[in-house]
């Protein structure tokens, strides 16, 4: 093992070590990290939200955020690019949802959590 530091009583060598060595072994953290920059912008977590339990055309959405068409066009285009939702196509117009079960849960579970955070901070009040 290689010689560690720290200015604290203990360090737990083999928990670092195999740590490190899983850090070593997984290439997609900055995957990870920018799948999270995507959905960390307002607009994008409201686009989210609205297709949770709805496949939407464009101007459902616009209408739905009161937001102009072109700029919601613009945020589900990088959305779509990152794998974050899809389309289809049915004649003229296109409905998107999120891409799959994962991007629903990873959502879901993300305002679980925060509704928790802020239920414990209300009953702390």
């Amino acid at each position: 093992m290689e010689n560690l530091s720290c200015d604290c009583n203990i360090i737990h060598e083999e928990v670092v070590y195999n740590t490190k060595k899983r850090l070593e072994a997984i290439k997609i953290f900055n995957d990870v990290s920018n799948f999270f920059k995507i959905i960390g912008d307002t607009t994008r977590t409201k686009i989210l939200f609205a297709l949770d339990n709805n496949e939407m055309c464009v101007c459902d959405i616009a209408n739905t955020l009161g937001m102009s068409k072109s700029s919601i066009s613009h945020q589900l285009s990088v959305l779509k690019e990152n794998g974050i939702i899809k389309s289809r196509r049915s004649g003229k117009e296109v409905y998107y949802t999120l891409d799959d079960e994962h991007v629903s849960e990873v959502f879901e579970v993300a305002l679980e959590h925060i509704n928790h955070k802020k239920g414990e901070l209300n009953e702390k009040i």
